[in-house]
């Protein structure tokens, strides 16, 4: 019940669609229900030459009297059987228009939800810390928010359309059956616990069988997705064979298992058919006797059996309901362990808010872990306004996780880092990263224009001429002049379009067009060209006053400039100083620069 109040909130803005398909379907199915109980007079007297309407008080005569006394023609039965039909056909087509006008405020309805659901399950996860998105797959992130969206849907369309007919249509029924005769509507009416009790197990294993199926949906949109951005990777190495078994094993998994639910759920259909077989049976047994015993007429009794009829597709589909609804509960679960993951900005504990750097930043006794594994451990130093900070060190050395340290991408286990003296933790994260550009060596470039590129999230801000400075201080307005629509081509999904060092120069533009007052270049020249290499950190010196800036790079010969270097082993700083003091040190900063240098030679 929780998963279904906590759905129904998605429901709230849309009442109004809601009440009108309630009204649309309780309309419909009253009139359904009249123009059956218009069969007693026809049964009557097509069989019986009965061409009264009885002269009994209850409700149902009463309207029957109202509706057709005025078209019955006394002595010509042909004629009455006509206006009868008439009625009849007037009855079902105003019926189905109310029905078709439920089913577009349902159909409406079901959309929005959906759209409502998928659009806050995506705004959510944008602000999700960055270890949520360490510990989930890509494939499993894309399964939840496109596909479990419309796995939710099915429940919302079941409640929204077809049950809410089908309820109305019952209710109805119920009510002209009991009007009938109740003693034979009370024993029809014993097939709704009946089944909704047999159900109850079936219930709770399509649950449980859906929550898995949907978790190894994931495992098989984690496998493409993989493939697809890694299809080079996969092509060079020759693991097509590999990737082919990978794939086949989670679709063999998913199929497997759909089949285990498919099979569970196909029992519900000819349980409750079976067991509405059996009631119709009971009802026509005992309601031939009280014919014969003159206390139900010949008409009444069809009419009374055909809505029974009526009532099993409707009652069949009730009690479907439910196990249908396994499968868009389990998705709901899957995109609420989403919604209840707390963001980045409810972590926040952050009050303080901060402009512009000032000073300096520093790092006091600072360590770092993933669980048990250290990755940082005990790094102190400063960097005040206008140092470049360069980090050199092996692969896994903990230079990346330094720099996410300074926008709070992660947070410090032990220790604290400040900013003009205040700990950042206790900054507002708005404020902390609209000091921090970040240039890194995968660039990530959108499906849209240059120039939405490169002013991304902010194209409002910024005219054209400044953007056109950020490229030119970044050494990309000569290639983008040259692309068939300047700066507004589409530069295709990830950048295609462009070489790796034109995608690099595109992503500096970016984090100069912003002017931050804190700079992180993650190995930002690596992929550059030297004659543009030397154009882009000559572009990078010039705007080095009055900004701090962190260096990551593994070719030493782009940081010889910087103000202090750091040399991190395992997460340690075993080394600082500037080039000229480290080299003199020799130490492993010396190492390194030696061997860069004869591998340079060698070349």
């Amino acid at each position: 019940m929780k998963l279904y109040r906590r759905l129904l909130v998605f429901l709230r803005p849309h009442r109004g669609r809601l009440a009108g398909n309630i009204v649309f379907n309780v309309i419909g199915a009253a009139l359904d229900g009249v123009a059956f109980t218009l069969l007693i007079p026809f049964l009557n007297l097509l069989f019986l030459g009965d061409d009264k309407l009885g002269d009994g008080h209850t409700w149902l005569q009463e309207m029957l009297r109202a509706i057709l006394g005025g078209l019955m023609v006394p002595g010509d039965k042909m004629a009455s059987l006509r206006a009868i039909s008439v009625v009849i056909v007037a009855m079902v087509v105003v019926k189905n228009l109310f029905l078709w006008l439920g089913g577009q405020l349902g159909a409406s309805l079901q959309e929005r939800i959906t759209r409502d659901l998928r659009d806050t399950v995506f705004r959510h996860m944008q602000r999700l810390q960055l270890g949520w998105f360490s510990r989930t797959k890509a494939g499993q992130i894309m399964a939840r928010i496109l596909t479990d969206t419309e796995q939710a849907k099915a429940i919302l369309a079941e409640v929204a359309t077809r049950t809410i007919q089908n309820v109305a249509q019952v209710l109805v029924t119920v009510v002209i059956l009991i009007t009938m005769s109740w003693r034979l509507a009370l024993i029809a009416l014993v097939i709704v616990p009946m089944i909704s009790l047999l159900l109850q197990p079936l219930l709770k294993r399509l649950r449980q069988g859906h929550r898995k199926l949907r978790n190894e949906y994931g495992e098989i949109t984690s496998v493409l997705q993989e493939v697809i951005s890694g299809i080079r990777l996969v092509k060079s190495f020759r693991g097509e064979y590999y990737e082919d078994q990978r794939f086949t094993s989670a679709s063999g998994n998913y199929t497997r298992g759909m089949v285990r639910i498919t099979r569970i759920s196909l029992l519900s259909g000819p349980i409750t058919e079976v067991l509405g077989t059996v009631v119709a049976v009971i009802v026509l047994g005992i309601g031939a006797q009280q014919v014969f015993g003159g206390v139900l007429d010949p008409g009444t009794l069809m009419a009374f059996m055909i809505l029974v009829m009526r009532l099993l597709p409707p009652l069949k589909q009730i009690t479907q309901a439910p196990t249908i609804a396994q499968q868009s509960l389990a998705a709901a679960e899957r995109l609420f362990q989403i919604l209840d993951e707390p963001t980045e900005e409810q972590r926040d504990k952050g009050t303080r808010t901060a402009s512009a750097l000032e000073k300096l930043i520093e790092f006091d006794r600072v360590s770092f872990s993933y669980g048990d594994e250290n990755v940082l451990t005990d790094v102190t130093f400063s960097a005040r306004r206008g140092d470049v900070i360069a980090l050199v060190g092996a692969s896994g050395g903990g230079k990346s996780t330094l720099v996410d340290l300074i926008p709070r991408f992660i947070e410090p286990t032990e220790g604290k880092v400040t900013l003009d003296g205040v700990d950042t933790r206790d900054i507002t994260l708005a404020s902390l990263r609209a000091l921090t550009g970040i240039v890194s060596q995968d660039t990530v470039l959108f499906n849209d224009t240059v120039r939405a590129n490169i002013a991304y999230g902010s194209a409002d801000r910024y005219s054209g001429a400044q953007i056109e400075a950020a490229a030119r201080a970044a050494n990309a307005h000569t290639f983008i002049s040259e692309l068939p629509l300047g700066y507004e081509t589409i530069l295709g999904e990830r950048g295609t379009r462009l070489s790796g060092g034109q995608r690099q120069r595109i992503a500096i533009a970016r984090a100069l067009l912003i002017d931050p007052p804190i700079l992180i270049l993650d190995e930002a020249t690596s992929a550059l060209d030297t004659e543009s290499e030397r154009l882009v950190q000559e572009a990078i010196d010039r705007l080095l006053t009055g900004r701090t800036v962190f260096v990551i790079a593994h070719r030493l010969s782009t940081i010889t400039h910087a103000t202090q270097i750091l040399v991190l082993d395992r997460g340690r700083v075993i080394e600082r100083g500037t080039h000229t003091v480290l080299l003199a040190l020799g130490g492993a900063y010396a190492r390194l620069h030696g061997l860069q240098s004869g591998d340079a030679s060698a070349a």
